[in-house]
């Protein structure tokens, strides 16, 4: 049998002898910036009075338009190159989104430098050091920012940070002796046009960690190209990023690639503006979020589920925020998980109260490897889970599992060359066509229909078998069970590898302030886990699709043992590994507090 391509509409599908598929994009990938500095020069130049980035300030805004952004990136572009931070190292920036910490990370970019975002927790909470530190260890930095010296000063203050120089905006109550942001922002004479010409599409930009599934996270190489090209990628899909400049209030980390690559440099690179939300989707900072959303709201809505589901129950609440956040919004966009079909609807049903329409409800599917756009929903669907179709200049392997199931591998522009530093880490995430092992599953939204899209079917790493030799498919019952339990429980995972029987850990919301081991034995919790597990077995086809034990535990998962991940997902692997015990309590058919149906 030889290989077959056929071009039905959007979607080119290659089937091979084996039965893998490769699927392209029709459509032609569009100009490509050469550097990131390349779209900071054309905005400075075409609307210079444009707000390119905001923060909160007292009770209003401090703005930074784009010709000010250009000039105060070429003046600390001109400090960095005077000091020779250039031949030193990378800047690793240890705090969260901030104006200066954008500035900082376009001049870096403007001169040939690189950036390292790292996420806040790991300056912030002492048990999380260990991780700051082995990142400062790979990457050899050459200067180190923190937004607030006193804020930061455990971090500031730690013994192995000696010898590096520190960048501080704010120096109040600094440990240690620090340099003022203030003097980068000055410039220095030099030649800085120099620097910014030998920029090229190849040379790195940042280096972003991901979370990993151990405790040592790996660095992405990420280049310029990697990210010019995905830009051009994402507005192919979506003209109406060109057809008019967008505008984000938004709190997803900069060192993750969803909100510091996909949504920052959307902005960069159609003009738009980016107003950071200093709030976060918890019982703690959302308050603040909410004020920030009723003095800005977005043509474009981003978020992950927890916070699509807080904003919908403030929605509900404010007819005034309600019709504020709808007005002028193209479309919202989820990632980092499934967006509960209920969210979705909410959504839905309240832009149309306001509008008279439904805005364009989207995702996509990446990674911190591939920039991160690869798979992404461009037309109207139905419900949530759809990650879309190959974007422009992507290639997508499709290798089959089982049950109409696919491994999803990929390569392109968009992927990275690599691990910084980790030939092996390398050489192991690519075969031998050079497609990146995503380890990740898909499924046709339509089988054989290729232009409906795919769907995300879990990452197969996370499935296992019972003893029955029956895969459990962790993805669709974690999605199930959370919808069920929505409002009593935060976060699940699945147990049940070599066992006859599926069983669940529970984290409750709000989370319980237990000790390792503890459990909850509220009744209303209990009651309402046990209703919704014996509702979810009467539909079980079988065991591997049955839940018939559960704990509530009442420990929050940790970060300091890694358990959950800079972004805030679980690392399931680590919270079955350090609480074995409870997953042996599991199956005590004698313990009085596993929850039987």
């Amino acid at each position: 049998m030889t290989d077959q391509i056929t071009a039905p509409h959007d979607v080119l599908t290659e089937t091979r002898a084996d039965g893998t598929l490769i699927l392209r994009s029709s459509h032609k990938l569009g100009p490509v910036a050469k550097t990131t500095g390349e779209w900071l020069h054309k905005w400075a130049e075409k609307t210079p009075d444009a707000v390119l980035i905001a923060e909160r300030s007292g009770p209003g805004w401090r703005e930074v338009t784009y010709a000010q952004a250009l000039k105060a990136v070429r003046n600390i572009g001109a400090w960095l190159l005077s000091k020779g931070y250039d031949k030193k190292g990378p800047v690793v920036v240890m705090s969260g989104n901030s104006v200066d910490h954008a500035l900082l990370a376009l001049a870096t970019q403007y001169v040939g430098m690189a950036s390292v975002p790292v996420a806040e927790q790991y300056s912030l909470i002492p048990g999380a050091h260990d991780r700051l530190l082995y990142i400062i260890e790979k990457v050899r930095p050459g200067l180190l920012f923190v937004d607030d010296a006193g804020r930061y000063k455990d971090a500031v203050a730690m013994e192995a940070l000696a010898d590096f120089d520190i960048l501080a905006s704010a120096t109040e109550g600094a440990p240690r002796d620090v340099i003022p942001f203030a003097e980068a922002l000055a410039g220095a004479d030099v030649d800085v046009d120099a620097a910014h010409a030998a920029v090229a599409p190849d040379t790195l930009a940042k280096i972003l960690f991901t979370s990993g599934s151990t405790s040592h996270p790996k660095g992405v190489i990420t280049t310029h190209k990697m990210m010019c090209v995905n830009q051009t990628q994402i507005a192919d899909a979506f003209p109406v990023l060109r057809a008019r400049p967008p505008k984000i209030l938004d709190w997803l980390p900069w060192n993750h690639v969803f909100g510091g690559s996909h949504n920052f440099n959307m902005m960069l690179a159609n003009g738009g503006a980016i107003y950071i939300d200093d709030g976060k989707p918890t019982d703690a900072l959302f308050p603040r979020s909410l004020e920030n959303m009723k003095m800005h709201t977005g043509t474009l809505a981003f978020n992950v589920p927890v916070g699509f589901a807080r904003q919908v129950a403030a929605l509900k609440a404010d007819p005034e925020l309600r019709k504020k956040f709808f007005t002028g919004l193209d479309f919202t966009f989820y990632a980092g998980a499934s967006l509960p079909q209920e969210i979705w609807k909410a959504l839905g049903d309240m832009a149309t109260e306001v509008t008279g329409k439904v805005p364009l409800m989207v995702s996509s599917w990446g990674m911190t490897e591939t920039a991160p756009a690869t798979l992404i929903v461009h037309e109207r669907v139905e419900r949530s889970g759809i990650i879309g179709v190959p974007v422009p200049g992507a290639e997508i392997k499709l290798i089959p599992d089982d049950d109409a199931r696919y491994e999803l591998r990929c390569k392109g522009p968009n992927i990275m060359p690599g691990y910084f530093e980790d030939p092996s880490k390398t050489a192991e995430s690519f075969d031998d066509e050079g497609y990146l092992i995503t380890g990740d599953a898909v499924k046709f939204v339509e089988p054989g229909n290729a232009d409906r899209g795919l769907s995300f079917d879990g990452r197969i790493s996370e499935d296992f078998k019972l003893t029955s030799g029956t895969w459990v498919r962790c993805a669709s019952l974690r999605g199930q069970l959370m919808t069920a339990l929505d409002g009593v429980i935060g976060d699940l995972v699945i147990t049940g590898q070599d066992r006859s029987e599926i069983g669940v850990m529970l984290f409750p919301t709000p989370p319980h302030a237990g000790k390792a081991g503890e459990i909850v034995t509220d009744p209303a919790i209990v009651d309402k886990v046990r209703a919704a597990l014996t509702a979810l077995a009467e539909h079980a086809t079988g065991s591997s699709t049955r839940i018939g034990r559960a704990l509530v535990l009442a420990e929050p998962p940790s970060l300091t043992d890694h358990e959950i991940t800079a972004k805030g997902n679980l690392n399931v692997r680590k919270v079955l590994s350090r609480r074995a015990d409870l997953v042996a309590r599991i199956y005590d058919d004698a313990d009085p507090d596993v929850i039987r149906v």
